[in-house]
């Protein structure tokens, strides 16, 4: 999980243009929105189209799943693993 969670880092940095942070800079289980990487709902549409391009996840804007996907890095990673069998 260790390798997907650094790829889920790297996708958030690139796709969101967070320039001069790295994947170190981000905890894998804080928070992405709010007072953890300070996420907002524009960053999540972003987010979710990239992983859905880069792993073929489609998530729900009406799921209420999606909330608790999108909580942090290792729930994203999680999710990806499950539908991938990873």
């Amino acid at each position: 999980m260790d390798v997907l969670n650094q790829e889920i880092k790297k996708l958030i940095i690139d796709s969101l243009n967070l320039e001069g942070m790295t994947p170190e800079d981000i905890d894998t289980d804080a928070p992405l929105f709010g007072d953890g990487l300070g996420l907002d709902s524009i960053d999540a549409l972003e987010l979710g189209l990239a992983i859905k391009n880069h792993y073929g996840v489609v998530l729900s804007a009406e799921s209420e799943d999606t909330r608790k996907h999108f909580y942090s890095i290792a729930s994203l990673s999680a999710l990806i693993a499950s539908q991938h069998g990873k």
